[in-house]
This record gives C-alpha cells, structure tokens and sequence, in this order.
C-alpha cells in the first residue's frame, strides 16, 4: 500500500516514535484507541471509512474520549471525506487549545502518494458544506484542464493533472498506459522542474478525477471523469451529486448511481447514511437548490 511509504518513515525524520496496531486491530476503533492511550500517539492516519466508526465510538462513549487526549493531528487521506464526517470530528472531539486538527489529504500513487492537502476548519456547530482536497504540497503543481488539454477557469469541472518531482516515471512494463497517463507539461512557465534525477522534466500525470478550482486556489474533487453518465441529453457527474447529497444536513455517508427504467429512460438513485430518516421529497429540493 503506497501511504505506507510515509507512514513507515516519515516518523522517523521527525524524530518521533511509531506504534504499531496488533494483527487485524486497523479495523477495530477499540484497537485504535487503545493503542493511542497506551502509546500517547499524537498522530493518527485514517481513510475516511475507518474514521466514521472511529468518531462513532466517542460520540456513543463520551466517557472515552479522554484516552484520546494525546492527539494532536489527524489525517485521512485515500477516499473523499464526507463533510459530515469533519462536522462529526468537531462535534466529538470539540475546539480550542489541545484539540486536535484535521487534514483531508489527496493524492494517487502514480504521483508518488499525496500531493494535496486541506486544514478542516475546526468549528463545532457550524455546517461543512464541501471538504475540498485543498493546496498541492511543495514542489507539485495542479492543473484542472478541459478535454482539449485548457487551463479550466475557476468553479469549472475538469480533469485534475499532476506536475512536480513526485511524478512517477510511468508503469512497469506498460508503455501504451505509459504514454496515455504520462504525457508533456502543456504550462511549463508555471512551474520551475528541480534536479531530481528519477522524473523526466516537464510531465504531467493526468490522474482521470474530475475536480475544479475554488475561488481561494485550492481543488475541490468531484469523482471520477469515467463516472459521467447522460440524462435526457445532458451530462451528468455521478460524483458531484454524490458529493452535494453527502453535503446535506444529517446525511454522513451517499452513494449514487444510474439506472435505466423503462418509462423514464435513465435516472439517478441516491443511497445515504444518517443517523435519522430523511423526508426523500426534501431531500430532491435541497438538492435541486445546488445542482444545475
């Protein structure tokens, strides 16, 4: 697994310690916790479908949370994090002095693991409405560019592309993928290659998410470019209405996907997870208000 790279060594450079979880105890948040109060870990790295039951476990227990008092910072990295789940982390793990942050991560293998981050604002009470994958790390440089290869301006969805020393020199063996993924640098004004001798200079890596620049810089991910389906002659991003249903107040975790009926030609159904039933006709107007 490519995050393990970082999560072997980094701790090393910092000059810190490591604490490794027995055998299976990744998957159980009694495991975690424990080896957090026993270790005094400062630092936690999880996917976001491990920290959702992580946070349920003091949300259920409060009386737990104090084992959890040596965090410091809180990573999840691997799999959208749902706004819910930020909103989640500061309900239960509260604000201020001592309180540990939380930092959303992206970034794929073919550019050497992370290449972005975000710093979850830490605001009990107050609704998240997206998390984006934020700002690249040093040395790396994000494009969001058209299908013709253009700068996308910001708010507008596109394809992410990668630049910078972590990018790979391709796929072993796999010159046609190669040569698809791994293509010349269309900007290469905006970013000043170093002398690393491994990566070939002026190459993007185009990672085939869908994503779009905010109005601060930072990208916002939107799903995969390959979960587009049409609806009556119109394009639609299955991760983008994903992500707008997992916005919703209440809901902590959605799915959507396409289905093909045959009165009403293709449509979408949206799978959510909340602690209480949503009315699902409410449910189509808040999503109405902030889809096209």
């Amino acid at each position: 697994f490519d995050v393990s790279v970082w999560e072997l060594f980094w701790w090393a450079v910092e000059g810190a310690g490591l604490a490794l979880l027995p055998v299976g105890g990744q998957k159980d948040p009694r495991a975690i916790l424990a080896a957090v109060e026993e270790r005094g870990a400062t630092v936690l790295h999880f996917v976001p479908s491990m920290l959702g039951p992580f946070l349920d476990l003091l949300e259920v227990s409060p009386e737990l949370r104090a084992r959890a008092g040596s965090l410091r910072t809180v990573f999840c990295s691997g799999e959208a994090l749902p706004a819910a789940r930020v909103e989640q982390f500061n309900r239960v793990l509260g604000a201020g002095p001592g309180t540990p942050r939380l930092v959303n991560l992206y970034g794929p293998t073919e550019a050497t693991v992370d290449v972005s981050y975000h710093d979850c604002p830490a605001e009990p009470g107050v609704p998240v409405r997206r998390v984006p994958i934020g700002l690249p790390i040093d040395n790396t440089v994000l494009y969001v560019v058209d299908a013709h290869g253009g700068l996308q301006p910001p708010g507008v969805p596109g394809e992410l592309c990668i630049g910078g020393v972590g990018v790979a020199r391709g796929y072993l063996d796999r010159p046609e993928l190669t040569a698809e993924k791994f293509v010349e640098d269309p900007f290469p004004a905006r970013y000043v290659p170093g002398d690393d001798p491994f990566t070939p200079e002026g190459r993007i890596y185009r990672t085939g998410d869908l994503a779009r620049r905010l109005a601060d810089g930072g990208i916002e991910y939107l799903g995969r470019i390959d979960g587009q389906v049409k609806i009556r002659g119109n394009r639609v991003e299955l991760g983008e209405v994903q992500n707008r249903l997992a916005s919703l107040a209440g809901v902590r975790d959605a799915v959507v996907v396409d289905r093909d009926t045959a009165t009403r030609g293709t449509v979408l159904v949206g799978y959510y997870v909340a602690d209480e039933a949503r009315d699902p006709a409410e449910l189509r107007v808040e999503l109405a208000s902030r889809l096209p």
